[in-house]
């Protein structure tokens, strides 16, 4: 963990102690707040305010960097990934210092975001701190608007992701969902060291949906070195654009290309 100074937009990382106790009889309040994609002109204007008004702000540190323009003023604490329950542990600890906290999630926090980590750890510090969730543009939203309209009808959001979830679990979703004709949304579809459960997606996806099944793959979205590919199912696996920062939208037997957008 470390907290971040801000000094003329340059980000200066400083190991802090931060083993000191906070006392306050004031009640403290804990914002948890969906920044979406990380383009701050879609960040909503309740997000905005709430990071503002703020005097301590948490969260991964890729996503700090996204809002540095918001937040030069504040007391700024950032973590490493896979960080999320120490993450939502300290800014639990902060409200009930009175401190106003906003805890920080990429995209909306109730999606695989910090909304469930944080609710799952209180107990009866709830009635000690107040508590808001500040909702923001889903990666499903603002990958869809990239593509065209890949979701008009009924769709599925899916991690692939085995840290939480078992990947035989996962591996169930995905064929229910593909035998029920959903447009599917992959969260998290591969890193450098997880590549099997994309693999697994296709090769089950493939048992229901023909190989020309429309499929849309966004790298980077509403971010700098954004990547928008439109191809097949058949073709899915040979696009080396996926990794964590990718969401892949596989079409139903509806969907179909009109120019470049997906329908």
């Amino acid at each position: 963990m470390c907290t971040i100074s801000w000094k003329k937009g340059k980000v200066n990382l400083e190991k802090e102690n931060l083993s000191r106790s906070y006392r306050s009889h004031s009640q403290g309040r804990l914002y948890i707040v969906g920044i979406g994609p990380g383009n701050t002109s879609l960040l909503t204007l309740k997000a905005q305010k709430i990071i503002e008004e703020s005097r301590v702000i948490i969260g991964y540190t890729t996503y700090i960097r996204l809002i540095d323009n918001l937040i030069k003023d504040k007391e700024v604490i950032s973590y490493g990934m896979t960080q999320e329950v120490e993450r939502a542990k300290y800014a639990i600890k902060r409200a009930l210092s009175g401190d106003n906290v906003s805890l920080i999630s990429g995209g909306d926090p109730g999606v695989y975001g910090m909304a469930g980590v944080v609710l799952q750890l209180l107990d009866k510090e709830e009635d000690r701190i107040k508590i808001e969730i500040i909702p923001g543009v889903t990666a499903a939203s603002s990958c869809a608007a990239l593509l065209g309209a890949p979701l008009m009808h009924d769709f599925v959001v899916i991690s692939l992701s085995d840290i939480l979830t078992d990947s035989k679990l996962i591996e169930q979703r995905i064929e229910l969902a593909a035998r029920g004709d959903f447009v599917i949304v992959f969260y998290n579809p591969k890193s450098k060291k997880r590549v099997r459960p994309l693999k697994r997606a296709w090769e089950i996806l493939m048992k229901y949906r023909s190989g020309n099944t429309i499929v849309g793959i966004v790298r980077n979205a509403q971010r700098e070195n954004e990547e928008v590919v439109i191809t097949t199912l058949k073709n899915m696996l040979l696009s080396k654009k996926i990794d964590m920062r990718t969401v892949v939208i596989v079409g139903n037997s509806k969907t179909y290309t009109k120019g470049k957008f997906m329908i």
